[in-house]
């Protein structure tokens, strides 16, 4: 029986929409194939530096927004974390202005350059290059070093919710982070008793009415010798500057709203970093 040709054109059209079909089905394929293999490859990359099993690579056991693989478990890492943040920012306070690092302008920057310097690996170039002199060495962190993660140099989240994978290339962290988001997105809340501050802990403030509200300081020592270390900030055309101030002196301080205690409504408490939650 011959074919109309109709029917031989609606026959050919038929044909090569299955070809193209199965045409596109393959490429979908190849794409979530290669999609996968990154995945799965930058997982394995996380595992192999960060000790952490493909399953564990991406996880978020607070679901606070920090990656597992960020963690410092290890009791000896977090302390070596905790003596280097602040021995580098009270480095910065007790320096001329004149040689500090031209990123220091606030009380956020502070921290962040604190932060990152601590995590970096310290060999003699970085002694060089920051212009930091120590006495004692407070150790290694041993199980990272920034910037070799998959988050590269953008340690800071700025996006609310939990960890995805997503995250690494989504915009989710940045290098720069206001102290706002460094609160909200990086840290963690500890008490409202400064007492329960340990060294590398921050103080938070919201100062209503003011331009910059949201104000932190770093807790450098405890106990007998408790101080805390921070930047004032600019403020009417001033730069503003380094303190470094005992915590009997704060407690007591002659404004109200610097005073760090659970009656102070601007005292919004005793925040931890959020690497530090959780131990081995």
């Amino acid at each position: 029986m011959k074919l109309s040709s109709r029917s031989l054109l609606l026959a050919v059209m038929s044909s090569v929409a299955i070809l193209l079909l199965l045409v596109g089905m393959a490429g979908f394929a190849r794409h979530w194939g290669v999609h996968t293999r990154t995945r799965d490859e930058q997982t394995a990359r996380a595992a192999k530096t960060f000790g952490a099993s493909p399953v564990q690579g991406w996880s978020d056991r607070f679901e606070d927004g920090t990656p597992d693989f960020l963690r410092l478990t290890d009791p000896a890492d977090q302390a070596s974390f905790r003596r280097w943040f602040v021995l580098i920012a009270e480095y910065q306070a007790v320096r001329p202005m004149s040689d500090l690092p031209a990123e220091i302008t606030d009380c956020a920057s502070l921290l962040r350059y604190s932060y990152r310097e601590a995590l970096k690996q310290h060999k003699e170039s970085w002694f060089l290059d920051s212009g930091i002199e120590v006495l004692a060495l407070p150790g290694e962190i041993r199980a990272w070093h920034y910037p070799d993660t998959p988050l590269g140099a953008s340690l800071f989240r700025v996006k609310p919710g939990s960890f995805e994978s997503a995250d690494i290339t989504d915009g989710a962290f940045a290098q720069f982070a206001d102290a706002k988001t460094l609160v909200e997105r990086n840290a963690y809340f500890v008490s409202r008793d400064v007492r329960q501050a340990v060294p590398g802990d921050l103080l938070f403030y919201r100062q209503f009415g003011q331009s910059s509200p949201w104000h932190t300081m770093i807790v450098a020592d405890v106990g007998p010798r408790a101080h805390v270390v921070y930047h004032t900030g600019p403020s009417h055309g001033n730069p503003g500057e380094l303190r470094r101030m005992a915590l009997s002196e704060l407690l007591d301080h002659p404004q109200p709203q610097w005073r760090p205690t659970a009656q102070n409504p601007n005292f919004l408490g005793v925040y931890r970093w959020n690497i530090l939650r959780g131990t081995l």
